[in-house]
């Protein structure tokens, strides 16, 4: 899955984004860095914001997905590993938009339409 796909379903055509995928060890010290959280999580979303020069179009910012995590909760839940990397982008995506889930209704809100993007992207799949 493209994040493009996504960002067109959202009505963002003029946007970037970055995806990188990272060990356990790796993700594990990014926690612990930017959220004081000593253990390895599925992903992280590193707002950005800025024009990128060279094509003019704004940088959203990075998305950094563990693979290995990612394996394990698709195995606990029942998904697909596809379905579960798609799932962390969209996630990620969603959070580099300013979407959050701290309080009931604000995750209400994520989750609502975090599904309403993947059933999308499976429909047009």
């Amino acid at each position: 899955m493209k994040v493009r796909k996504v960002l067109h379903l959202l009505g963002i055509e003029a946007a970037e984004v970055n995806v990188a995928f990272v060990s356990r060890k790796k993700m594990k010290e990014l926690n612990a860095k930017f959220r004081g959280i000593e253990k390895e999580t599925d992903v992280l979303s590193f707002p950005d914001g800025d024009i990128n020069p060279e094509t003019n179009k704004k940088f959203l910012g990075d998305i950094i997905i563990c693979k290995s995590v990612a394996k394990e909760q698709a195995r606990k839940v029942g998904n697909s590993f596809d379905d579960e990397i798609l799932f962390l982008k969209v996630h990620g995506l969603l959070h580099l938009l300013g979407y959050d889930h701290e309080t009931d209704d604000d995750a209400k809100i994520m989750f609502a339409l975090q599904k309403k993007i993947i059933y999308n992207l499976h429909v047009g799949t």
